[in-house]
């Protein structure tokens, strides 16, 4: 099975790195967009488990040490 997780700033939360982004953007000419917000994927391979357990292993991996829960989310998806 493979975790698929996007990790992303919480609303409200600033974001540095998608400001530069942003202005990197604007400065090669590209104007039709508006905030850019940056984040993480992340995909891990997990073995020999159910679809729920690997859904369970997988976010208690993100509580542990992917995502810092105060200021980020996270979304697990799983792939059999």
């Amino acid at each position: 099975m493979k975790a698929k997780i996007h990790v992303t700033l919480k609303n409200g939360v600033l974001d540095p790195q998608g400001k530069a982004v942003g202005h990197a953007l604007r400065a090669l000419g590209f104007d039709e967009f508006g905030e850019v917000r940056q984040g993480k994927y992340i995909e891990i391979d997990i073995n020999d488990m159910t679809e729920d357990a690997a859904r369970h292993y997988a976010e208690a991996m993100c509580d542990k040490l992917l995502a810092n829960t105060v200021i980020e989310n996270f979304d697990v998806e799983i792939e059999p």
